[in-house]
């Protein structure tokens, strides 16, 4: 029997101080430490939300600027490949400026004449366009002066001649013209 009553109590207390504990709510002082406050949930709520707000803004100008970036890269290249065609066209239209004299001459120019219409064309398709120069107040930006020349007839700065056409792709110059320019006498 002393076993009985040495093992009795034991489990007597034992059972008391697992149901003790666990009923029991924890000191003031321990849940003041161990779980934060709402203002502190609320701060760091805050927190998590600038932080998303700014990583987003900051993904949206990184996608905005590559596709900037990359039409960029795309506009120029294809620039490049324009502007290397120009050459083809002036020669094409000094040819056609070339006097004919019989139906063999006639019929060569004819064939230029239509090979240039069909290269303006395709220029015209990427949005390159022919700028007029002569008549127009002479511009750094848009026009190369070769040749300042004395005359009346003009004022002093308007371009008189052309001697190489400048192109525009969209707005943008994609080569200058060739000018001479008045001089005031």
């Amino acid at each position: 029997m002393t076993d009985d009553a040495n093992s009795a109590p034991s489990e007597e207390t034992t059972g008391r101080e697992a149901d003790g504990d666990a009923g029991a709510e924890p000191s003031p002082e321990s849940s003041a430490t161990d779980r934060p406050s709402v203002d502190d949930i609320q701060r760091e709520r805050d927190e998590y939300y600038d932080l998303l707000l700014r990583k987003t803004a900051e993904f949206d100008n990184y996608r905005k600027r590559s596709d900037r970036e990359r039409r960029d890269l795309l506009e120029s290249a294809g620039a490049e490949v324009l502007e290397q065609l120009l050459p083809i066209v002036d020669d094409l239209e000094r040819a056609l400026e070339a006097s004919t004299g019989d139906d063999r001459a006639d019929a060569y120019r004819q064939g230029v004449e239509i090979i240039h219409r069909q290269l303006l064309d395709l220029l015209r398709k990427h949005q390159v366009t022919p700028m007029e120069a002569v008549g127009a107040d002479f511009d750094p930006h848009v026009h190369q002066a070769v040749a300042h020349e004395p005359s009346a007839a003009h004022r002093d700065g308007e371009v008189i001649a052309e001697m190489r056409r400048g192109y525009l792709l969209g707005e943008r110059l994609l080569r200058p013209a060739m000018v001479r320019v008045a001089k005031g006498e």
